[in-house]
């Protein structure tokens, strides 16, 4: 088994099912949906809440209490609420972790569309490095106007942001270079059931979203999914007959391993490849400041859901 230290108050689930005198079972999702025996140690909470990023210094966290279900994920209130008093919040990583693969794929004369920006510096980070014909949109209209007084505050005119669903996207047809969602389609999944076979309305969901990427994505055109979902969850939704593109992926993290796909558009072949297909995932070894991540609190909460219905 493996051995955990986690903080009683970051854990998702109820308090008894975690004795530190027993052996408990978890869905994990880092290894192809088969359970792992794990052996959690509870200690005092730590008032210390930090993150580290890619060069190992330490930076304050900015996120509020994340919700009590994932359901709430669903619901425009809360990200209304949550973005009203949150200013800064960066779901599956920071920008340096996966800024090697955004190079490989997307140039700086690209025109980028971000889904669901929230309160990420993704579109920031873009720039920075010479991306600088971006559109970000999100559903809140708070995350909206917040995003556009912290650009015009740091200089980036440029950066246009837009209150929209991307289940209906308002843009003409081959119209981005690149579309980039990074947790945003995660979030159709909370209430999706079995991994293996995904409620009907949440595959209705998540396929309005890739039409309408498919639809606004130029002929040679790039989709950048950063998403929680194994190959084997996300491939039979990616490679839908009406798409017309080839699909990679490789992955990025420490702790936990995220998912990068690359869907190039106009460039489908019959076997599809990822960069790792048979991905050597090694045993997880996770810190204190990666179970106090709401990263991790939301995959649990996913697992945790699947595992009841």
């Amino acid at each position: 088994f493996f051995i955990f230290k986690t903080n009683m108050r970051s854990l998702p689930f109820p308090s008894n099912y975690f004795d530190p005198n027993k052996l408990g079972f978890y869905m994990c999702f880092e290894c192809h949906g088969h359970p792992l025996r794990k052996k959690w140690v509870v200690e005092e909470p730590n008032d210390r809440q930090m993150d580290r990023n890619q060069n190992g210094n330490e930076t304050k966290r900015t996120s509020v209490a994340s919700p009590s279900t994932a359901l709430a994920y669903l619901d425009p209130h809360y990200w209304n609420e949550r973005f009203a008093r949150e200013e800064h919040y960066e779901w599956f990583k920071d920008y340096s972790h996966f800024r090697h693969l955004i190079q490989h794929h997307v140039k700086p004369n690209s025109s980028v569309l971000e889904l669901g920006c929230g309160n990420s510096q993704l579109c920031e980070e873009l720039y920075k490095d010479g991306i600088t014909e971006i559109t970000c949109i999100d559903l809140s209209a708070v995350a909206v106007e917040k995003m556009q007084k912290r650009l015009l505050s740091k200089g980036y005119k440029e950066i246009k942001v837009l209150e929209a669903d991307m289940l209906d996207l308002p843009f003409s047809n081959e119209c981005f270079d690149v579309v980039i969602e990074k947790g945003t389609m995660d979030v159709l999944f909370v209430d999706g059931g079995d991994p293996w076979n995904p409620q009907p309305a949440t595959v209705n969901k998540v396929m309005a979203m890739l039409q309408g990427v498919h639809r606004v994505l130029k002929p040679d055109g790039i989709f950048i999914s950063i998403t929680f979902g194994q190959p084997h969850f996300r491939r039979p939704l990616f490679s839908a007959p009406e798409f017309t593109w080839s699909i990679e992926w490789n992955t990025f993290g420490d702790g936990f391993h995220y998912f990068f796909y690359i869907l190039k558009k106009g460039q489908r072949s019959s076997d599809s490849i990822g960069m790792k297909d048979n991905v050597n995932i090694a045993p997880i070894s996770l810190f204190q400041d990666e179970l106090e991540n709401e990263d991790y609190i939301f995959r649990t909460n996913i697992d945790e859901m699947e595992s009841q219905n």
